[in-house]
């Protein structure tokens, strides 16, 4: 029986307690993590960098948050959430404090390595959140959690007014100072998560990495990690190359093109939770065939020449295609406590280093196929061919699965 199946008990509000205190947690992680989208257009004025330096200053904290979420992951199922999950904030708030120290190019990228550590608490807070949740309410507790992802909006409304007022070395000491007051808040008002004290009264031995790695040789966490590389991944990405888009093709100008940009990402995120309630109540699933079929048609309209699209019609589609993206990353999440309830922070670290790698890659995928083509809109064609790949992958898995007379779990039906 997994250790979830049959937890210590619990009083009546310390479930949703953990939740919540966790999910304002990561929503200040995610402020601190996309901190260089407003912070680092100044850093590039004062250091003159050219668009390969500015590329890789921004992007160093995607990378290191998404490749540490699978060692944090595990550290979270030997070590417990709580524990993780404070020195993960108090870490990366040192390192965002730093940060307003450093003067050189590789001073900023040393320091954006651990800016990225906030990225990291993702696959730590799932690891930790789940197992409070009986089964059948992980996916809206996961999708809750992962709103936390409107962060990246706090950013980008709040951090331009700090800028323009005392320069941007206080955007990152302030969002450094409330990191670490979050991390001291969260420390001292939540308690281990349930799995990790059950093994701690039982004196279960810790996994030995080989045994935490065993789940990564199914096909089936590849399949999961391609679908989080296109929902997660997709609309980061999409956030980020949004605003050169809208000006490229439609001549908005900049001001603008980031409000837009800023409004997709907020619902986008908010709307995480709905779709956890939606894997609960009518299967994770049904909802990943929803979301691929529409992405489907969505990324395909989008890909046809962007002067045949009005700006109209262009957004609407797009916001379409977030909402339905965001549906999409819960009930990938849904998943993984349901198949792996005993390896969740591993495979939950292997799912979301893949997603955040897709929030690093495809935006230069997109940079490139606009140099090599001259399309703007063939990074909706790559997005076709993602949605594409995963929508076939996923309909023959489950026929497979059909015809073996297998049947998944009862929540990620």
């Amino acid at each position: 029986m997994s250790v979830i199946e049959k937890v210590p008990p619990m009083s009546a509000g310390e479930p949703a307690k953990a939740l919540w205190i966790s999910t304002v947690a990561f929503t200040l992680c995610f402020a601190v993590w996309t901190i260089f989208a407003i912070i680092g257009i100044r850093i590039k004025q004062e250091l003159n960098l050219n668009e390969a330096e500015f590329g890789l200053l921004i992007g160093t904290p995607v990378l290191t948050g998404s490749l540490v979420r699978i060692v944090l992951g595990i550290w979270t199922g030997r070590y417990g959430g709580r524990l993780v999950y404070t020195l993960t904030m108090l870490a990366a708030a040192v390192a965002t404090f730093l940060l307003s120290y450093a003067h050189t190019y590789t001073q900023m990228l040393i320091a954006g390595l651990g800016v990225g550590l906030a990225g990291g608490s993702f696959a730590v807070g799932v690891a930790y959140v789940s197992p409070f949740f009986p089964a059948e309410k992980q996916g809206t507790a996961l999708g809750i959690f992962g709103a936390g992802n409107v962060g990246a909006a706090v950013t980008k409304f709040a951090a331009p007014f700090v800028l323009l007022a005392w320069g941007w070395q206080a955007v990152a000491e302030i969002w450094a100072v409330c990191l670490a007051l979050m991390a001291i808040v969260f420390w001292f008002t939540t308690t281990d998560d349930p799995a990790f004290r059950l093994r701690r009264e039982r004196g279960v031995a810790s996994k030995s990495l080989a045994q935490e790695f065993a789940p990564l040789q199914n096909v089936q966490v590849w399949r999961f990690s391609l679908y989080y590389f296109f929902a997660f991944g997709g609309f980061v990405a999409l956030s980020l190359w949004l605003p050169r888009y809208l000006v490229g093709v439609y001549g908005f100008n900049l001001e603008t093109a980031g409000m837009i940009a800023a409004a997709y990402s907020i619902p986008g995120s908010i709307f995480r939770a709905f779709g956890g309630v939606l894997s609960d109540k009518k299967g994770a699933r049904s909802v990943m065939y929803a979301m691929f079929a529409v992405s489907a048609v969505a990324t395909l309209v989008l890909s046809l020449p962007a002067a045949t699209i009005t700006p109209v019609i262009f957004i609407v589609v797009i916001f379409v295609l977030g909402f339905f993206m965001s549906l999409g990353k819960a009930a990938v999440y849904k998943h993984i406590p349901a198949y792996y309830p005993d390896s969740v922070g591993a495979v939950g670290g292997i799912v979301g280093m893949m997603g955040g790698l897709g929030g690093f890659i495809l935006p230069i995928a997109f940079g490139l196929l606009k140099d090599m083509t001259g399309l703007w809109s063939s990074c909706f064609l790559l997005l076709f061919a993602i949605v594409a790949i995963s929508l076939i992958w996923m309909h023959l898995s489950v026929k497979q699965l059909s015809r073996q007379g297998h049947s998944a779990p009862v929540a990620a039906t």
